[in-house]
């Protein structure tokens, strides 16, 4: 370990405390999100169409090693020979007519899952409107008027369209167990929906490499029931709670004193920046640093002091906060819920 690394964790360590900083140097662990267990509407096609494929595979290879076994075993037989163009109409049958008619097969079901897949014509649809950006994501609710990151959202059982674009370069939205991939291409809107069956948090990615951070680019689904969606949506679109005093107010002067001010908005500060994240209800979010981290005052502390040493590229400066600073900020995002 480094000097430099030394002095970044102890300041993180005098100011979160030690069993924090024991949490920073662990690693989120977690199964895998699998397209071959949908939890929602479109992802259920796309698992069906692997299903096919993979069924049509496993047929075609039985049936090439039982035909290559009857073959050799043929010619081991003394004296068997195969008649001139004997052949022929056995290899004509199966060798183009059979593959024809199943890719012909495999094409018409593609062709209806493609159909199925596309934006739905429900004028009802919840709209969210996601950016993509280095190495994060903003996740807007025009209907509702605010905004937040890397979390999204979604009442359980209703179709939820997506406008997806991007702010920079070209990345790739793609939510295994609930939908198939749509691009954010840089210059137009793309749309896709989804609808989650069950409730639960479902992990998305960028899936269309965009720099240095590109396997650092996560998100989450929450599909919840509806009237807990509509709670969540309404404590989402008021503005940050003002703190009483003690630790939490201190922090806030500290916010907005600092440059974390030019670039976050905390709605109902004088934080308003725009390169960032929204923090106005960060303390309830599940991860940091779009999934890299979780969302523990540990994490938080040592990416305030040094998010380069975490996610290194993005585009966050280092914090050279006093250790009493850091904590009081600490406290006041941990009551942004």
């Amino acid at each position: 370990m480094t000097s430099s690394v030394r002095r970044r964790l102890g300041h993180v360590c005098r100011a979160a405390g030690a069993p924090a900083l024991l949490l920073l140097l662990s690693s989120c662990g977690g199964a895998a999100p699998s397209t071959l267990s949908p939890a929602g509407v479109g992802a259920r096609r796309v698992a069906g169409l692997w299903w096919l494929l993979f069924g049509i595979s496993v047929v075609v290879a039985v049936l090439v090693a039982v035909l290559l076994a009857w073959v050799m075993a043929r010619r081991t037989r003394a004296g068997v020979h195969a008649r001139t163009g004997s052949g022929r109409a056995f290899v004509v049958t199966m060798g183009v007519v059979l593959p024809a008619i199943v890719l012909a097969f495999v094409y018409a079901v593609g062709l209806r899952d493609l159909r199925d897949l596309a934006v739905p014509r429900d004028p009802h649809a919840l709209v969210i409107e996601v950016v993509g950006h280095q190495w994060w994501w903003e996740v807007r609710y025009p209907a509702s008027g605010f905004v937040t990151a890397n979390e999204i959202h979604v009442p359980t059982g209703s179709t939820v369209r997506l406008r997806l674009s991007t702010a920079d370069v070209n990345h790739s939205f793609w939510v295994p167990q609930l939908a198939v991939k749509t691009d954010l291409i840089a210059g137009r809107v793309n749309e896709m929906w989804l609808r989650a069956e069950h409730d639960g948090v479902y992990r998305g990615q960028c899936a269309e490499y965009c720099g240095l951070q590109h396997g650092h680019m996560a998100f989450h689904v929450i599909a919840q029931p509806a009237a807990e969606f509509a709670s969540w949506l309404a404590g989402q679109a008021r503005p940050a709670a003002v703190p009483a005093g003690g630790a939490p107010a201190r922090g806030l002067r500290v916010l907005e004193a600092s440059s974390c001010a030019a670039c976050h908005t905390v709605r109902g500060t004088r934080a308003d920046g725009k390169v960032g994240p929204d923090l106005t209800h960060v303390g309830g979010r599940r991860f940091l640093a779009a999934g890299a981290i979780p969302n523990t005052p540990g994490y938080l502390g040592g990416w305030i002091s040094d998010s380069q040493s975490i996610k290194p590229g993005n585009a966050m400066p280092p914090q050279p906060l006093a250790p009493e600073d850091l904590r009081s900020l600490i406290a006041y995002l941990g009551t942004l819920r």
